[in-house]
Order: C-alpha cells, then sequence, then structure tokens
C-alpha cells in the first residue's frame, strides 16, 4: 500500500464517521457568530426541539471549557462537557469531552450578505457513530431550525 492509498483509506474512514450538514442562513455571519458565542443566545437554541440548557461554565478561548446540561422534555439531564479548540469569526472547533465523543467544527462563510453554515461532527469510533446516526441527522436538523429562529429574535 502507498502512502497515498494509506491517506485515501483514512480519508474514508474518516468520511464515514462524520455527519455533514450545510444550511444558508438569512443572517450575516457576525450575527452567526454571535449567537454560537454568545451564552445567553446560544443556551435558547442549542439541542433538538424541545431541550433547554444551564451552562455551568462557557470559556470561550482555546482551551476553554464549556459545560452544561440538556434537559429534554422527557424531564432527563444530560451533562455535556466539551473544550473549545479554535475560536475564530470563520470557524468554531471543539472536542465533546464527554460521551459520545467527536469533534465538532462549525465554519461561517459570508454568501452575499447571508452566511453558508457548514456543521461537522466527526466521531472517532464506527460503534459511536452508528449507534447514534439514526438520531443525529434529525436532531441536527433541528438544532439548526432553532439557530434559525434565534438569529430571527436577535435581527429584531
Amino acid at each position: 500500500m502507498t502512502e497515498n492509498d494509506a491517506a485515501n483509506n483514512e480519508n474514508s474512514a474518516t468520511d464515514k464517521f462524520e455527519f455533514v450538514s450545510t444550511r444558508v442562513l438569512n443572517a450575516s455571519p457576525a450575527l452567526v457568530y454571535e449567537a454560537w458565542t454568545n451564552p445567553e443566545h446560544l443556551a435558547q437554541w442549542w439541542g433538538p426541539d424541545g431541550f433547554t440548557n444551564t451552562f455551568r461554565e462557557f470559556d470561550l478561548r482555546p482551551g476553554g471549557i464549556w459545560e452544561f446540561v440538556m434537559h429534554g422534555p422527557n424531564g432527563a439531564d444530560y451533562a455535556n462537557k466539551s473544550e473549545f479548540v479554535e475560536i475564530g469569526p470563520e470557524r468554531i472547533v471543539l472536542r465533546h469531552l464527554s460521551a459520545p465523543h467527536f469533534q465538532l467544527t462549525a465554519i461561517f462563510e459570508d454568501d452575499g450578505g447571508k452566511t453558508r453554515l457548514t456543521w461537522r461532527q466527526l466521531f472517532e469510533e464506527a460503534a459511536v457513530f452508528n449507534a447514534i446516526k439514526k438520531i443525529a441527522a434529525p436532531a441536527n436538523e433541528q438544532n439548526l431550525d432553532r439557530l434559525e429562529a434565534q438569529l430571527r429574535k436577535m435581527a429584531v
């Protein structure tokens, strides 16, 4: 196997364990970035339909921790802990430290005054990816719907 073959196999494996969603949002990249980086806004839209959040720590810097509890509509609480890897107006990368383990990358691109958001969720293990793939795609879409609703409120 050549070095290129190994790289291609590695990329193929990576592709299998990654969810990618792209959506054009009717808001400027600056407003979308604000929705992601201001904990008061983020708490309003983070998570699928029916979920609420209690933030315990939100240290927005590389190496900073974001710790919170998602409260499900069924009354269950889900503890979450992530570490910010990269923070910038065009991209946010965080590593989800609690199970399930993954890296989330959000890319914000100007699209004629709107924002093209690319949401990438890369999982380390096939078993984890396969266990949640049925719920993750619709949950991520609900999360983006909630982001759009929050952006409309912020634009007023």
